[in-house]
């Protein structure tokens, strides 16, 4: 008689745990950079890119010492990059994808020209949307986003080209669609579990790539203002790009550079990027601070918030992590340039919203939160943390009326266009290969034994 699976489970599980116990005393014993990280907490350097670049510290004399972070896209600051089309008065997102793939900055003409052409991609077939996206079940945005990616490639008449020409043509395309398979999912979803209307509405052309998702979403082109729109736009263009050491990018490249398909890489970027490791922070801060919100009486008075901060710290508040979310960064230490950026506007959109009283909390706990950290560290931590731009992009989602279904997904919508950048450098610059980083089998060597003679303990 065949054992349930439910007892087969429980009987494999302690075996498979035991088989994946390693001593952390080996990792530094074989000199292991675990995470991909130095022991002094710097990234270990795995190759070459002219894309981005984020600065967050420097070695001198081999030591690590914290800087004002920066963030560059093609060597230009971020902050140039923002200031540039705000100062316009115009979206910037078009452009940053443009900046991104040529490494320079269209001019007015090009610039009408390329955002044209990525208006004219935006449209899923019909027979698509019906069959990947409304017949298809799914309570996961990001799921649905990434099987239905993977179901381009049948539309596709040259998937598996690596040529330079046929990259560019299906980075663009990709780029395009993100913003409408995100929509389309997000409609599907509340329509099969939360009894809401279906709307599938068509893209317009003559919208901006945050003016068109905000269409699509809201319905309405009058249902949301100028300042709402600029305000996605700035977040498309700020997570458009972060280097190719973060978590999906590095993905990006390892499986782009075995040479698969473009639909193949980008579902695995998905994937890395839903995890909540990854992906996410911003919905767990935006939790954060309602509890924060919700327990704190006066939410001017620093002594109040320090001790629940320090509650939190203490896994005695919140949910009992220990852990304040949107604060720290891997790379940066004293500030993230685009928390700093993003921080003004949401100011601008709160006060439009009539959430002031909100917006200063929160810069409350931004003040608050380094020293406080240091405090419950104790006075000999030398540990500089800052917030990062999760910290407040969760707070204007919610001012923009955003599902949280929808956070982590424009995070995607915004750095596809990185992503498909960097495959296109990975299988393009002469010295390419395939990445394979070494591991060490620390299992050791034991003896076949004859089925007759094992018992449970071999």
């Amino acid at each position: 008689m065949i054992m349930e699976k439910s007892k087969i489970i429980s009987k494999l599980e302690p075996a498979v745990r035991k088989s994946c116990e390693i001593d952390n005393t080996l990792f530094e014993k074989h000199d292991v950079k675990r995470g991909l990280r130095n022991a002094d907490g710097s990234g270990v350097l795995v190759g070459l890119t002219n894309i981005g670049q984020v600065i967050g510290y420097k070695k001198e004399n081999d030591k690590v010492v914290a800087v004002p972070g920066r963030l560059l896209y093609r060597g230009i600051e971020i902050e140039d990059i923002v200031a540039g089309f705000q100062r316009d008065n115009r979206h910037g997102y078009d452009e940053t994808v443009f900046l991104l793939l040529t490494g320079k900055l269209p001019d007015s003409e090009e610039l009408k020209e390329f955002s044209a052409y990525l208006a004219t991609l935006r449209s899923l077939p019909d027979h698509f949307t019906k069959d990947m996206i409304l017949s298809m079940k799914g309570r996961d945005v990001l799921n649905i986003l990434a099987r239905s990616v993977l179901g381009l490639y049948t539309l596709d008449e040259h998937p598996d080209s690596i040529a330079l020409e046929n990259m560019i043509k299906q980075s663009l395309n990709l780029i395009a669609k993100f913003p409408t398979i995100v929509a389309y999912s997000y409609q599907a979803l509340r329509h099969l579990y939360k009894g809401k209307t279906l709307s599938i509405r068509h893209p317009q052309p003559e919208l901006t790539t945050a003016e068109n998702f905000l269409y699509l979403i809201k319905g309405d082109c009058n249902g949301f203002s100028k300042l709402e729109a600029d305000l996605l736009d700035l977040l498309l263009v700020l997570h458009a790009e972060h280097g190719g050491g973060n978590n999906s990018t590095f993905t990006m490249r390892v499986t782009s550079s075995s040479e698969t398909d473009i639909y193949s890489s980008v579902t695995s970027a998905i994937g890395s990027l839903k995890g909540p490791l990854h992906g996410g922070a911003n919905i767990r801060a935006l939790e954060m601070m309602e509890n924060i919100k919700a327990n704190v009486k006066n939410w001017k008075d620093e002594e109040e918030v320090t001790q629940y901060l320090l509650k939190i710290l203490n896994k005695k508040a919140n949910d009992m992590s220990g852990k304040i979310y949107g604060i720290g960064h891997a790379v940066y230490t004293i500030s993230d340039p685009r928390a700093s950026i993003l921080k003004t506007k949401a100011r601008e959109l709160a006060i439009e919203k009539g959430r002031l009283d909100e917006f200063e909390l929160y810069a409350l706990v931004e003040k608050l939160t380094p020293e406080v950290f240091r405090v419950f560290k104790g006075e000999k931590s030398t540990k500089v943390v800052c917030i990062n731009v999760d910290f407040y992009s969760g707070f204007v989602y919610s001012m923009l009326d955003i599902s949280k279904e929808l956070y982590t997904p424009l995070f995607a919508i915004g750095r596809v266009s990185g992503w498909t950048t960097h495959r296109i450098e990975e299988l393009t610059f002469s010295a390419k290969r395939i990445i394979r980083p070494a591991f060490m089998n620390v299992y050791g060597q034991r003896e076949y034994v004859p089925l007759g003679e094992r018992h449970h303990d071999n």
